[in-house]
């Protein structure tokens, strides 16, 4: 008797992106980006290395869906003064609130969060794919959190004058800690990043703008 046929599914793009991207962010967590090849991760998802550069295009644009069209679009600004949490409103938003809610944000994805920690470290390479993002991303998130109208104590004057260095200070001290956070023994990230709140957004200077 003939076999019978089996039919292809055929998936919709997103959800076969969202496959992809969490795929690689296993294999890439696990291995380093230098350790995995795009046959693993078509293997991975179940799909041929041509199906897979449909959507990546090559190993490249494997890093950027992963970084650049997932990692850095989700837990923004944007989405901090749309969830209604105390300190989003949009006219006059605190900045201390929205890092609380970033740093809660990050603590639910600790695969991406892991992922990120790996490239950053294999990034120190010159050769490396994403050496140009890490370099300039301190610059780059100043420039981003400067769109926004942030309340911060009158007696700093304004933003653009004295929250330059406080902005790189928080993005060191949440990579230290995600870092941290990743490791054994387990730690709590949020309660970890409150101590560190307190030393950079001190008492009573920040009181009422946290």
């Amino acid at each position: 008797m003939p076999q019978a046929r089996v039919k292809r599914v055929r998936k919709d793009p997103q959800e076969r992106k969202r496959e992809i991207a969490q795929s690689a962010t296993r294999l890439i967590s696990e291995r380093g980006f230098n350790g995995i090849s795009l046959k693993d991760v078509a293997d991975d998802v179940g799909m041929s290395q041509p199906g897979l550069l449909h959507y990546v295009g090559n190993k490249d644009g494997l890093l950027s869906l992963l970084v650049t069209d997932i990692y850095d679009t989700s837990g923004t600004p944007d989405d901090f003064m749309a969830s209604g949490l105390p300190g989003s409103n949009p006219d006059e938003p605190l900045f201390p609130s929205y890092l609380r809610f970033l740093v809660r944000h990050n603590a639910q994805r600790r695969m991406m969060v892991q992922l990120y920690v790996v490239l950053e470290s294999e990034s120190l390479n010159p050769a490396h794919p994403l050496y140009d993002y890490f370099h300039t991303r301190p610059g780059h998130v100043w420039e981003m959190y400067s769109r926004y109208p942030w309340k911060i104590p009158p007696q700093l004057g304004p933003w653009e004058d004295r929250m330059e260095a406080v902005v790189r200070q928080c993005i060191e001290a949440m990579d230290g800690i995600q870092l941290r956070w990743l490791r054994e023994p387990p730690i709590d990230m949020y309660d970890e990043w409150l101590l560190f709140e307190g030393l950079l957004f001190p008492s009573p200077l920040w009181d009422g703008y946290r």
